[in-house]
C-alpha cells in the first residue's frame, strides 16, 4: 500500500540507507555519463568527416549494440579488477552509442552554405569547428546528452547487479526483492526515477544556457 511505502521511506532515510547507496549509485552514474560522453564525441566528429572511418568503424559500433549490456557486464567484472570502475564502464557502455549516433546526426546537419561562408571569411579548421560545428550541432548533441542521462542510471544498475558489492541503490533493491519486502522495491524504484529525472533537468538547464541565442534568434523572428 501506499502507506506502507510511505513509512518504509520515512525509516531507511533516517537510518542514513537511502542516501548512503543513493550517493554512491550518484558517483557510478556521473563518471559514467561523463567518459561515455568524451568518448562518443571525438568519435562522432571523426565518423561525421571521414567517410573512410565511416565505412570501416560502423559496422562494427553497430554490431556491438547487438550484444546485451546485461551479458557484457559479467565480463567486465572479469575484467576490470576494480568493482567500482566495473559499474562505471557499464553505464559508459549503455551511453555511448546513442550520444555517439546523436553526435554524428549533429555534425552532418550543419548546413553547406554556412560550411562555404566560413570558407569565403578564410576561417581556420579550429575556428570553423569552434564557431559553427559545436554551436551548430549543440542542440543535436544535448538531446543525445538527455537520453544518456537517463541510460546511464539503467547502466548503473545493471553494473550493480551483477558486481557483488554491498553497496549501491541496486545491492539494495536486490537485497530487498529477497527479503519479499515489495515497500523498500518502490522507495529504491522512486529513488532511481528522482536521480534520472533531476539529471535530465540539470542538462536542460545547461541546454538553455548553451543555447540563449537560439531563444532570442526566435523571439526576434516571432516579433
Amino acid at each position: 500500500a501506499p502507506l506502507d511505502v510511505w513509512q518504509q521511506f520515512l525509516l531507511v532515510l533516517g537510518d542514513g540507507r537511502l542516501l548512503r547507496h543513493s550517493l554512491i549509485t550518484i558517483s557510478e552514474i556521473i563518471p559514467g555519463l561523463l567518459i561515455g560522453f568524451l568518448i562518443a564525441l571525438p568519435l562522432g566528429y571523426l565518423l561525421a568527416k571521414s567517410p573512410l572511418a565511416d565505412r570501416l568503424l560502423s559496422p562494427y559500433l553497430i554490431a556491438s549494440q547487438a550484444i546485451p549490456v546485461i551479458a557484457i557486464a559479467p565480463l567486465l567484472t572479469i575484467w576490470v579488477t576494480s568493482s567500482y570502475w566495473a559499474r562505471v564502464w557499464v553505464a559508459v557502455l549503455v551511453v555511448f552509442f546513442p550520444i555517439l549516433v546523436n553526435s554524428i546526426a549533429g555534425l552532418r546537419s550543419v548546413p553547406i552554405e554556412l560550411y562555404e561562408l566560413m570558407h569565403s571569411l578564410q576561417a581556420t579548421r579550429g575556428q570553423i569547428f569552434r564557431k559553427l560545428e559545436i554551436p551548430a550541432a549543440m542542440p543535436v548533441l544535448l538531446a543525445g546528452l538527455k537520453v544518456g542521462a537517463t541510460l546511464a542510471v539503467i547502466g548503473t544498475l545493471v553494473g550493480e547487479f551483477v558486481q557483488p558489492k554491498s553497496d549501491g541503490l541496486g545491492f539494495l533493491l536486490v537485497t530487498a526483492r529477497y527479503q519479499f519486502k515489495t515497500d523498500l522495491v518502490f522507495v529504491v524504484l522512486f529513488t532511481l526515477v528522482l536521480i534520472a529525472l533531476s539529471l535530465y533537468a540539470l542538462i536542460a538547464l545547461m541546454e538553455r544556457r548553451l543555447l540563449h541565442w537560439r531563444n532570442n534568434t526566435r523571439q526576434k523572428q516571432g516579433a
